[in-house]
């Protein structure tokens, strides 16, 4: 679920922390991308027409090696440096969540199962993307490819997003890329949207830079996190009645939840019973991630061992494999160059901007005295 609302508040109380870029933008860029939620986007997406998946000829989903497969090559080509995050044990405070996803998914498949019978192709591809849920072999099966495609995966001790803003934050990765909003609860200082998405969407990638959130905001950090949780996030249910707005309006009054508890209409909203936020505020401050931090790198690609993992077990095409393949090689030459900008490194001089003023100042005085002596000759 991630923040509820979180992009629309600040897109309507924030804009100058967000802005659009075109996804050629990244080249030489390294990215930390939660893995999780793209293989939930390609398990949805990829080869998918109602209950019917792209499969191998075990009749083992391969939905996300297709979409890992291409998706990353994209990234590649594209001059970025992806290095894919995946979620470790979820937080105790977590488990609430997960059963309600749970219980979510036992729903829409008995709504699946009555579709299919009725023969409603409307409801069966509705229902059927709501069964979807990624599983620790299709994990572990994206993990081998990546690795064999030559790119970086990082393991977490829990939460993903966690993981990818301390990567952020440590100058590891330059930018944190998911669907969830999570990523700037947990101080990534920069985070994009859709970078993941189909080129066929045509849709640019959403900048997000948390300094700037906090400062049209004018927020804390700490504000902001206690914001997330008012809005709603996966560690507690949030205050009934309290909406975006409201969460903002209410922590600029009172600048903190317990404040706000201690001043809220207990009438009109409805605090839940022995509400965890103080454990949900401090899973965000103090989350667990790997404190030494590991050096990310690109390699080149296992030719033999894509050809075997994609093609003898999961039957890919082998020409479109051989082809992919040299696509990633040529990729990685690309991108070995680095970004442009890393050419052109600035050199500091304290004594030139002293000089440009004082050459303007003296060429604006002259100016200004002959225009005086052309005035006086006129008259």
């Amino acid at each position: 679920m991630g923040i509820k609302g979180l992009t629309k508040l600040l897109a309507d109380n924030a804009p100058k922390a967000m802005k659009e870029q075109k996804f050629e933008s990244y080249f030489g860029r390294k990215i930390a991308v939660d893995a999780s939620m793209s293989i939930y986007q390609f398990l949805i997406v990829v080869g998918r027409t109602g209950v019917e998946t792209l499969t191998n000829e075990a009749g083992e989903v391969t939905s996300h090696l297709q979409g890992m497969f291409n998706r990353t090559i994209r990234l590649l080509e594209a001059g970025i440096k992806p290095v894919y995050v995946f979620d470790g044990k979820p937080p105790d405070l977590k488990k609430q969540e997960l059963a309600k996803r749970y219980s979510k998914r036992e729903d829409a498949t008995k709504e699946l199962t009555e579709a299919v019978e009725e023969g409603d192709k409307d409801a069966i591809e509705k229902f059927s993307k709501r069964t979807v849920k990624v599983t620790r072999q299709h994990n572990d099966d994206c993990k081998k490819l990546l690795r064999l495609m030559g790119v970086p995966v990082v393991e977490a001790p829990s939460e993903a997003e966690a993981e990818c803003a301390a990567l952020c934050t440590n100058d590891k990765v330059y930018a944190v890329a998911s669907e969830d909003m999570d990523s700037l609860t947990f101080g990534a200082p920069r985070f994009l949207r859709h970078l993941m998405d189909p080129s066929s969407k045509k849709i640019p990638v959403m900048e997000f830079d948390v300094a700037k959130v906090l400062e049209e905001l004018e927020l804390t950090m700490d504000q902001f996190i206690d914001l997330c949780i008012l809005c709603g996030c996966d560690y507690c249910d949030s205050i009934k009645g309290i909406g975006g707005q409201t969460a903002l309006k209410l922590i600029r009054q009172h600048g903190s939840i317990e404040n706000i508890l201690e001043n809220l209409n207990k009438d009109r909203y409805q605090i839940p019973e022995d509400w965890p936020y103080q454990e949900a505020r401090r899973l965000f401050k103090e989350p667990n991630v790997t404190l030494d931090l590991p050096e990310l790198k690109w390699t080149a690609p296992d030719e033999e061992g894509l050809i075997s993992f994609l093609v003898k077990d999961n039957g890919f095409n082998e020409d479109r494999v051989t082809k992919a393949i040299e696509k990633i090689k040529s990729a990685k030459n690309k991108s070995s160059q680095g970004r442009l900008e890393s050419f052109f490194k600035p050199v500091v001089s304290t004594s030139a901007p002293l000089k440009r003023k004082e050459t303007s100042e003296k060429t604006t005085k002259a100016a200004a005295n002959k225009k005086t002596k052309a005035s006086g000759k006129k008259k």
